[in-house]
């Protein structure tokens, strides 16, 4: 547990900054909360709602301090089927039962899960993230649909994101963007895509209510299957983003405490009338680079976004999307790996596929649970070969030709089995059989099977067999599992 004095530094050891940082993420969050309520096929409260209560609570009881939750694509497409067929009130009960699980499992202390996710399969969700957020922009820059006017904002934007630091780092160069380009759009009245384009924004504060969902069984049928894929999908992006802000911050933070907070946040948004949600790298990318590290910039970002969006939303309406599309190509600019590319040439040929197919896999999908399953799967394929590589069987015989002993070294499991037991010849002659495991490890039933088999076959041709050096951990499993010395060994293995 984190100490009183931790804790409390953690919200005000940085408060400037994390101010500053969060009225930039709140402006960031508006735009991308509605379009992602577009997407699960909502109203635009919904994610602003949610957004606003996940980034609040999150802040409060989450282990990541900086790291902004919300509304995310990643939860709302997971949504899509369940709101059409059923409609609001089911998104709502399942988002409840989502934070549930989602507590369940920080309890559980089930994000240890994390420690079998690659650094090639990280570097690969960063940069399909980042590809993501950008391909995410290219709708407001549709030469169809906008004028030439929209990419000189857009220039304009970025020319002030990436020169403004040399002139002064006090106020981030991302908000001085947005109150530049709405100040020129106002004054010359020019005819640009703005905010209130895209929905409608609430004007009343949200208000507790319980789902209106018949509390059946058939009810939990429907839900717990949309609920169980939230819960996994937004935790495992949380960890995976809370990994990357850890490396970038050079601090480390609570995973199953965030799993906790991702928990609670989502069971009180359900309550309010929001849909679940996760972290956001793109947000938190831009909290970081604009000096946010505390949780007063995540609990900022969701109170100034209420604020704005019911209070101030005629003028945050007006915000010109050129702008928010010049922060969000800075943050994709900024989240992409670029050595990463270089690295192609000299990092491992299974490093480079890994991290390869776990960016074409989120990009085709757009969903980061198969792309990181992907990238898992196959680091674990390529470990395992590259183990059982290090295998190796050698042998010697005694003088009278009537004694060999088999020296076994490396890891004895299901991808070294075949090369275990081609190192055997069992139609030699032989009065004993030495099976040397000194310098091995035992670690499966497959392995556990193939000594089995070695052993009864040089017994069967009248061969006495001696298995010598095996470790403790190898012989706890050998104990319990091996049949070579219980009777009738070959048909109980063979039964196998």
């Amino acid at each position: 547990m984190i100490s009183l004095d931790a804790y409390r530094n953690q919200w005000f050891g940085n408060i400037k900054a994390d101010l500053l940082s969060g009225l930039v993420v709140a402006l960031a969050l508006i735009p991308e909360a509605i379009a992602f309520s577009i997407i699960a096929g909502v109203d635009p409260k919904v994610g602003l709602y949610a957004s606003f209560s996940i980034a609040v609570i999150t802040a409060i009881a989450g282990g990541r301090p900086g790291m902004i939750s919300a509304a995310t694509a990643a939860t709302a497409v997971l949504m899509v089927t369940l709101v059409k067929d059923h409609g609001l009130q089911y998104l709502l009960a399942a988002t409840v039962l989502a934070g549930l699980l989602q507590i369940g499992m920080g309890l559980a202390k089930l994000s240890f899960v994390m420690r079998y996710v690659s650094k090639s399969v990280m570097t690969g969700f960063v940069n399909a993230l980042a590809i993501l957020i950008f391909m995410a922009q290219l709708p407001e820059l549709d030469p169809t649909k906008v004028t030439w006017l929209t990419y000189a904002l857009v220039a304009a934007g970025l020319a002030i994101i990436y020169l403004f630091p040399y002139v002064t780092k006090v106020v981030p160069s991302p908000l001085v963007t947005i109150l530049v380009l709405t100040a020129l759009t106002l004054t010359f009245g020019w005819d640009v895509r703005i905010v209130g384009d895209m929905g409608a924004l609430p004007d009343t504060l949200p208000v507790f209510l319980i789902p209106q969902i018949p509390l059946t069984f058939e009810t939990l049928q429907i839900i717990f299957p949309y609920a169980l894929a939230v819960a996994v999908v937004g935790l495992l992006e949380s960890l995976m983003t809370q990994n990357l802000i850890d490396d970038l911050t050079d601090t480390k933070s609570s995973r199953n405490q965030e799993c906790i907070g991702q928990g609670l946040a989502n069971t009180a948004t359900g309550f309010i009338g929001g849909m679940a949600g996760c972290a956001m790298i793109g947000q938190s990318m831009i909290n970081v680079k604009s000096g946010g590290r505390g949780r007063l910039s995540a609990f900022s970002a969701g109170v100034v976004l209420l604020i704005m969006v019911v209070g101030l939303g005629k003028w945050v309406s007006q915000i010109p999307m050129p702008a928010l599309v010049a922060i969000m190509i800075m943050v994709s600019v900024g989240t992409f790996s670029w050595s990463s590319i270089k690295n192609l040439r000299t990092h491992p040929k299974s490093s480079s596929i890994v991290m390869v197919a776990t960016v074409v896999a989120v990009v085709y999908t757009h969903n980061l649970a198969i792309g990181v399953l992907l990238g898992v799967l196959l680091s674990g394929i390529f470990f395992a070969g590259k183990i059982s590589q290090l295998f190796r069987v050698t042998t010697t015989i005694s003088t009278d030709g009537r004694v060999r002993t088999y020296r076994v070294e490396g890891q004895l499991f299901y991808a070294s089995v075949e090369d275990f037991m081609n190192a055997f010849d069992f139609k030699e002659a032989l009065e004993r059989v030495i099976i040397d495991v000194t310098y091995a490890h035992i670690w499966d039933i497959s392995s556990v099977q193939a000594l089995d088999m070695a052993v009864l076959k040089f017994r069967r041709d009248g061969a006495e067999v001696e298995i010598v050096g095996m470790n403790a951990a190898s012989e706890t499993i050998v104990d319990k599992l091996a049949v070579h010395d219980k009777p009738e060994a070959m048909d109980k293995l063979m039964a196998h």
